[in-house]
C-alpha cells in the first residue's frame, strides 16, 4: 500500500500538544504502547475505556500519524504519541512499560525480511529491556502466515500462552477494532489473537 504524504504532518503533530519525546506519565498507572498504531482507532478507543490506564501511540510515519490526531476531537489525557522506528524503542522506555499492543504489524512475508516482523529475534529481546516486569504482549492480525511464525516464536523465547484464538470476532474476549479490522471483518477474513507472557528475573 502506497503512504500518502501529508503536507506539513511534522508541523500539525507537533502543534497538536499530542506529540512527546519521552514518556510523559510521570503517575503510578499502568502504562500500555502500541507499535505501529497506524490512524490511531484502537488506541484512543482503549484510551477512552480505560481512564486510570496510561497509552502510548507508536507510529513510524508522521503521514500516517497525523491522520490518528485529526481525528481526535476530546483529548483523552492518558493518551500520547510517539513518532519514531520500532528497532529504537529502548532509546524511549527502560522498564517502563506494561503491555505492549502489536495489532495487524506488517507480515514481511518474504523469509529474507523475516527480521523486520516485530515478532521476530530483532525485536523479542528489545521488549525485554523495556517492560517493567514480566513481558506482556497482545497480538491481532489477519494474517495467517504472521499469526503461526509469532506463535512459534513466541514459543521459542520462552513465552506463555495466556489466550490464543483464530476467531477473536466470535469469541468471548473483550476487543476494541481498529480501521484496518473493521476492514478485514467486512471481507469476511477472521482475525488472530494472541495474548503472552514471558516473567523475567528480577535482576534484569
Amino acid at each position: 500500500m502506497r503512504l500518502r504524504n501529508v503536507k506539513d504532518a511534522n508541523n500539525i503533530l507537533i502543534n497538536s500538544g499530542l506529540l512527546v519525546e519521552a514518556n510523559p506519565f510521570n503517575d503510578k498507572k499502568k502504562l500500555c504502547i502500541e507499535i505501529g498504531t497506524g490512524k490511531g482507532d484502537f488506541i484512543i478507543g482503549m484510551a477512552r475505556n480505560n481512564p486510570d490506564v496510561n497509552f502510548i501511540g507508536i507510529e513510524k510515519y508522521p503521514s500516517v500519524l497525523v491522520r490518528a490526531v485529526q481525528k481526535i476531537e476530546d483529548i483523552p489525557g492518558n493518551l500520547r504519541f510517539m513518532c519514531f522506528d520500532a528497532k529504537n524503542i529502548c532509546d524511549y522506555f527502560d522498564h517502563n512499560v506494561d503491555t505492549i499492543y502489536l495489532n495487524f504489524s506488517d507480515p514481511w512475508p518474504k523469509a529474507r525480511h523475516a527480521k523486520r516482523r516485530l515478532t521476530s529475534e530483532t525485536f523479542l529481546p528489545l521488549y525485554e529491556k523495556i517492560s517493567k516486569g514480566d513481558v506482556h504482549i497482545i497480538q491481532k492480525t489477519d494474517n495467517k502466515g504472521l499469526f503461526a511464525y509469532s506463535l512459534e516464536m513466541f514459543n521459542n523465547y520462552g513465552y506463555k500462552f495466556n489466550k490464543i484464538s483464530l476467531d477473536l470476532t466470535n469469541s468471548d474476549i473483550p476487543n476494541v477494532r481498529s480501521e484496518y479490522e473493521n476492514k478485514f471483518i467486512s471481507l469476511g477474513q477472521t482475525i488472530n489473537y494472541a495474548d503472552v507472557i514471558k516473567s523475567l528475573p528480577n535482576d534484569k
